[in-house]
This record gives structure tokens, sequence and C-alpha cells, in this order.
């Protein structure tokens, strides 16, 4: 059994169709992974053999804001799902992200290269790194962009804003691989099946900034929009970003023999989807 924690997000949605009866969701109700005695209480109760982590605080800026909260679920919930599944023997699945790095390495980051998080939501995740590997049966994925059936995420914007505007103003500094949540929860997947652990990256092929996948939405929704370019410097966020993160995916490939599509084809898919 499989355990998605999490389950009623992007990624644990997709996780809990895609492994059907192979899988076990709890979510926020059900389950509170930043109080031990809540989690070693479900997951004693389900007795896993794989618990999959999606449950997350994403909120990029928010975490410059709310630090406590974000090191609490990012990081302390995250050492306690590592406590609660060595006791019992299971493998723990934690998701990470591309935030962990800074992004001036100026080619894709590969699984062992040092992290150097910007901000306080990449530091509250590379603490769940670290945290779970309390449990030696740890595998850590990590990914980047986001976007899926369930859940706000760049994509849904863009369209939403389509609906209200015909001029946007997109960030072009920033690069990056787009990932559709299907896609990951194929490759976590496959690396679950393949008895994988340790720290790879999942991402979908390719990459673009922000301002392309913009672009890539309109033309593919065959939606007329003018997107004009930005730097990060004017959109003048809290947080800071990091400006070339690309993951090197190339271990999960020879891992698993698991290639994520190129993030174009996975748009259209995803776009088709939802008509």
């Amino acid at each position: 059994m499989i355990l998605v924690v999490g389950a009623n997000g992007m990624l644990g949605g997709d996780l809990m169709a895609l492994l059907g009866g192979r899988a076990r969701g709890v979510d926020l109700g059900d389950m509170d992974i930043t109080n031990l005695q809540s989690t070693e209480r479900v997951v004693r109760a389900i007795h896993p053999s794989v618990v999959v982590n999606c449950a997350a605080y994403t909120d990029v800026d928010g975490c410059e804001a709310n630090v406590e909260a974000a090191m609490q679920v990012n990081g302390e919930g995250v050492g306690h799902l590592a406590m609660a599944t060595r006791t019992i023997g299971a493998r723990l699945v934690q998701l990470s992200t591309d935030y962990v790095f800074d992004g001036g390495k100026g080619s894709p980051y590969l699984e062992d290269d040092a992290p150097h998080p910007l901000s306080i939501y990449g530091e509250s995740k590379l603490a769940g790194e670290m945290n779970a590997a309390f449990n030696p049966e740890h595998l850590i994925v990590r990914t980047q962009w986001l976007y899926g059936l369930r859940g706000k995420n760049f994509v849904e914007t863009m369209l939403r804003l389509a609906g209200e505007r015909k001029e946007l103003d997109v960030v072009d500094d920033q690069v990056g691989s787009p990932t559709w949540t299907m896609d990951l929860a194929r490759a976590i997947v496959a690396l679950i099946d393949n008895g994988c652990t340790g720290i790879y990256h999942a991402a979908n092929a390719g990459f673009c900034s922000w301002n392309g996948f913009a672009r890539a939405i309109f033309e593919e929704a065959g939606l007329d929009i003018t997107v004009r370019g930005m730097t990060t410097d004017q959109l003048n966020r809290p947080a800071r970003r990091p400006l070339h993160s690309t993951l090197d995916c190339g271990k999960l490939e020879r891992d698993t023999g698991y290639r994520l599509q190129p993030w174009r084809d996975a748009l259209r898919s995803y776009l088709g989807l939802r008509k």
C-alpha cells in the first residue's frame, strides 16, 4: 500500500488517479504532519510500505512573511514523517524543488550539486530534504514549475487573465521547465517501482522563460494575447527567485527508463484534458 499525503492537491490527486487501488490518500482533515503524534498515529494505523509526501507550504512569497509556518510544514513536518516511516520500515518519498538552488550555475543542476537557496521557501524545502534523510529508506524528488488539474497554477492564471485583458507583462529572465503533475506522478511511480532511493530530479524536458511559457499557453489555447517582457526586479516580489534553475533528469531516465515528455507536448495534453 502506498500512502499519499496531500491527496487532494494537484500532484496528490494525479498520483491517486494513477495508482488506483495501490494507494490510500490522506489530507489535512485526516493527518497534521506538523504534529508528531498525529503523524505517527495515522502511519501506524495504515501501515503502508511507501509514503509519498505531497503536502507543502508552496506560497513562495507567503513563506517570507510566515517563516515559522513554512519551516513547520516543509521542514519539521517531513521530519515527523521520516520518524514515523522509519519506525514501521516504510520508504518515504519527499517532493522538493529547484528553489534549493540559487540559479547561478549556468547549466542544468545535477542531484549532487551544492544547494544554495535564496528564499525562505527554498530554505524550508532544503530543511525537509535533510529531515527526510532521517529515514535511511528515503527518496527525494526535486521538480519545478508545476501545473495540473487541481489547484492554482500558472497555466490557469494565464487563462483567467486572458479573459480579462488582451495584453500582459510576464517575466522573461527566469528560466525553467514547466512540469505537468501527471507526468511527474508517472516519474514518482517509476522511481517507487524500481526501488530507487536518494535524490532524483524530475521535470518535463526542455526549458523556457515564464514569458515563453505564457506565449505557448495562449498559442496552444488559440488565444490572441500580446505578451510583453519584464524583469524579475521589475516584478519586485518579496522572495528572491533562482533565475536559471533547470534540472538535469538524466539519472531518472538511466535508473528507471522513464523520461518526462517535452514541456510543450505536456502542455498540449493538459489543455486537451481540461476542455
